[in-house]
Order: structure tokens, then C-alpha cells, then sequence
């Protein structure tokens, strides 16, 4: 495609970057006892990603695509086989401890199960003031901090700051764990699937409180979940992972009504109601061998896509811009 801008080049030049991810690959290696040799899990292959301050980018993909290990890798939680992650400029893998403590204070985790995040034996108080006591708040500011921040995430503070988490809904011990998250004013908040563990009534409150605070404390979000129709909601920007690569990336209107990439299309029909999805055509000699270890050659969705040939088996497709800030990684993508 003639003048059509690739991965690379777009990534360069946002001034407003506040998070850099740079041709990211996390591979883990593991030793199979059925065969006897050392096998390499392909978990994340060259991801290149930027997120600009005060956005939501949604990284969206199924079970096993890799988004969880790259937001872990941004949390220092796994360490890269190559690339590299700039947060506000300098690699986070090259810090001083000084450098990454502060970095930990400025970037926060929301896991996905809000009972495993929390400790059973720490009543809502000490768990919310446990960052505080880390990074050295003055004692007599954090049980008020921890009335104030409770208030924040929508719960009372004066019936709920001597409980455990045993003693609160499944929602009650999500807010308790935002309001943890947000105890050291982070500037970016990296949420892994938030709200895939609660009750849909509960969601959508969840998800309207993350809104509410991302606009009151001016947060950035890395939001991780496997629901286009929740990134649809929760998104500026949405990133569609497989098989540990990006295969399209779109501002999220644009993305949810003109897919580019069939497996963005797989997604969105899904969604229940959808109305943007293009006809899906049914492959019928889908080839389902392929796993992490050994991924199949060239684009790595062929084996599942109803418009392959052979061309997509012999080499990768890069992550390329069609439209304006619209890139896909497919060689022949869905018409507009």
C-alpha cells in the first residue's frame, strides 16, 4: 500500500506519551515433561503501543492472547525478553531504586479478582493504608485518607472501614481495591479485566466509577479485558490482541463500526444486538494445532480466517495505517 504508514513510524512522535511500549516480546520458557525438551511460550511478540496522558486505550483479545503478561510486563511483574516500555521517557526496566519506587507509586495495578487482591486477615482500612505506610504518608493523614478515598469509590467509610473482605459483595471489595489503587495519586492505572468476576448488574456501576474517577483525578487506564462490548464502553482507543500480537488498533467508534481486521469482526459479532459486525463465512478446515509454543508461520490468524491464501502463511503482516489513525495487520482486510 502505497504511502501507508507501518507500526513503527506512527509511535514516534506523540508528545503527550505517557507510556511507550517498543517491539515488546515476552517469551517464557518451560521444560515438558511428556517430551523431554525445553518448549518457548510465544506470550507477547513485538508490541508496540502508546498510550497519550488522560486516555483509555482497551486491549481487548480472548483468553490467551497475551494481554494479561503485557500488562503485567508494564507492571514490572515479568521482565521482557526484548523491547522495551518507557513510562514518561525512561525505560522502567533501567531504574535506580529511587526511580522505582516512585515509578511503582505512579503506576497502579486493579486485578482482575478483587477477594485474591486483598489480604483476608487486613480489615478495608489497613489494606487501603498499606500503600500509604510503604511510601511513607505521615501517620496521622491515613485513616482520613482512607475515609476520603472510601467516599470516592462509593462506600461508607464509617461501616466499612473495620470489615474484612469476607464481610463485603463482590463489588464492595472491587471499590475497596480501586480505592487501594488510587491511595498514592498514580498517574496510570492498569486494570486487568475489572469486571469480568462481578455479577452484570454490578458491572456497568464499576465501570461508570472508573469513568467518574478517571475524569475527577485526570488517570490514564491500560484496561485489559476479553469484551469488545465493554471496551467499547470504557475506551478512547481500543488495541484487538491474538495469539500475543496487535493485529488493529482504531479510536474506538471507529473501530466498533468499521472493522478492518476479521478477527475484529469475530469479536464484535459476539456482542449481543451487534449491528456493526460484517457477515461472518465459516472456514471449515479451521486448523486448531497451533499453540503458544509453536505458532503458525506468517499471519498468525490464517488458520481461523475465512479470506486466507497464501500469501498470509509466508510472511507476517505488519501493523499498517489504512486510514487515519486506523492500522491493521492484515493482508486483505474487510472493506469499508
Amino acid at each position: 500500500m502505497a504511502g501507508a504508514e507501518t507500526q513503527g513510524d506512527v509511535h514516534k512522535c506523540d508528545l503527550n506519551g505517557i507510556l511507550e511500549i517498543q517491539e515488546l516480546t515476552v517469551h517464557f520458557h518451560r521444560k515438558d515433561r511428556i517430551i523431554g525438551r525445553q518448549t518457548t511460550i510465544h506470550a507477547v511478540d513485538r508490541v508496540t503501543l502508546t498510550l497519550s496522558k488522560g486516555e483509555t486505550l482497551s486491549l481487548v483479545g480472548e483468553s490467551g492472547s497475551g494481554k494479561s503478561t503485557l500488562a503485567r510486563t508494564v507492571l514490572k511483574l515479568h521482565h521482557p525478553t526484548s523491547g522495551t516500555i518507557l513510562f514518561r521517557n525512561k525505560d522502567i526496566f533501567r531504574q535506580d531504586r529511587t526511580e522505582s519506587k516512585s515509578f511503582r507509586k505512579r503506576v497502579q495495578m486493579i486485578f482482575q479478582d478483587p477477594y485474591e487482591s486483598l489480604n483476608p486477615q487486613s480489615t478495608v482500612l489497613s489494606s487501603v493504608i498499606e500503600p500509604m505506610i510503604i511510601h511513607g504518608l505521615a501517620k496521622d493523614k491515613r485513616e482520613s485518607m482512607a475515609s476520603r478515598l472510601l467516599t470516592m469509590v462509593g462506600l461508607d467509610p464509617t461501616s466499612k472501614l473495620d470489615r474484612y473482605p469476607h464481610e463485603l459483595s463482590g463489588g464492595e471489595r472491587q471499590r475497596v481495591a480501586i480505592a487501594r489503587a488510587i491511595s498514592l495519586e498514580p498517574e496510570l492505572l492498569v486494570a486487568d479485566e475489572p469486571v469480568s468476576m462481578l455479577d452484570v448488574s454490578i458491572r456497568l456501576e464499576i465501570l461508570h466509577l472508573l469513568q467518574t474517577l478517571k475524569n475527577e483525578l485526570h488517570l490514564t487506564y491500560l484496561f485489559i479485558t476479553h469484551d469488545l462490548g465493554v471496551a467499547r464502553y470504557i475506551g478512547t482507543r481500543i488495541a484487538v490482541m491474538y495469539f500475543g500480537q496487535i493485529v488493529e488498533i482504531a479510536e474506538t467508534d471507529e473501530l466498533i463500526n468499521q472493522p478492518l481486521h476479521h478477527y475484529t469482526n469475530l469479536l464484535l459479532s459476539s456482542i449481543p444486538g451487534s449491528e456493526n459486525s460484517q457477515p461472518l463465512a465459516v472456514k471449515a478446515d479451521v486448523d486448531y494445532s497451533f499453540s503458544a509454543t509453536e505458532p503458525p508461520s506468517g499471519c498468525r490468524f490464517r488458520t481461523r480466517c475465512p479470506k486466507a491464501q497464501e500469501k498470509c502463511a509466508l510472511k507476517e503482516p505488519e501493523l499498517t495505517e489504512l486510514t487515519a489513525r486506523h492500522f491493521v495487520a492484515c493482508y486483505y482486510p474487510l472493506s469499508r
